[in-house]
């Protein structure tokens, strides 16, 4: 793959992207090619590498290979959603549903397949960071109370007493979407939309939901808020 690529440099205030593959070859391409679309592009070769850029330099988004040698790119995801509110994508050799799958159990916001198309990454870049740019501006979202935690739909945060729970970006916006129509039934069709994921699946919606429970629910095996209504979807009952 050999997309044109601009030449002008991106802007200071342009998102920061860290690309992190084992790949030279494969790095190098989506630096110039990530840079050439307006992005600021950092790269590293594993994760021993993205961990010591992490700590040093903020980034909007990471682009992270699935497999590198040593620690793998599922583990950092996880070690990411919980430490950093960065979204993931993942890039893999296995495009596999359950490996989707797994790819959203561990937190990343997207997951693709390699080969890909360079733009399709792009857009879904940009994709995201619009989604994440939007949180603040839905300032008229009403908290949403679950229980002894607080949600608030504008910020994206949940919070439990003075503790603020970590969401993963598409958790937050995965309850959004639940918390802006409460009480009523949203297929998984309508929450891929609402999350950007229609080529996910179902299954990846499950997942999430899955993951979202265990951070609201007193016993996510007797979901009291965020409902399965079988056959149809869910359904967000706040307090």
């Amino acid at each position: 793959m050999a997309p044109p690529m601009r030449e002008a440099a991106p802007p200071p205030d342009a998102p920061h992207i860290l690309v992190v593959d084992d790949d030279t070859r494969l790095r190098d391409l989506l630096r110039r090619f990530l840079q050439g679309e307006g992005f600021r592009v950092t790269v590293a070769a594993d994760a021993t590498e993205a961990r010591a850029k992490l700590s040093g330099l903020a980034f909007d988004l990471i682009v992270l290979d699935v497999m590198m040698p040593g620690e793998s790119g599922f583990d950092l995801t996880a070690w990411v959603a919980r430490t950093h509110d960065i979204p993931v994508v993942l890039l893999t050799a296995r495009g596999a549903p359950e490996d989707r799958i797994a790819g959203f159990e561990h937190g990343a916001e997207d997951y693709l397949a390699k080969p890909f198309e360079p733009r399709e990454l792009a857009l879904r870049i940009r994709a995201i960071l619009r989604r994440r740019a939007a949180r603040p501006a839905a300032a008229a979202d009403a908290p949403v109370i679950l229980g002894d935690a607080v949600f608030d739909p504008a910020r994206g945060t949940l919070t439990r007493g003075a503790e603020t729970i970590r969401l993963t970006g598409g958790e937050a916006a995965l309850l959004a979407a639940l918390a802006r129509r409460a009480g009523e039934i949203l297929t998984r069709e309508d929450l891929a939309a609402a999350l950007g994921q229609e080529e996910a699946g179902e299954r990846a919606i499950d997942v999430q939901v899955t993951r979202l429970r265990r951070k609201i629910e007193p016993d996510p095996r007797e979901p009291i808020f965020l409902q399965t209504v079988r056959g149809r979807g869910y359904v967000l009952k706040p307090s």
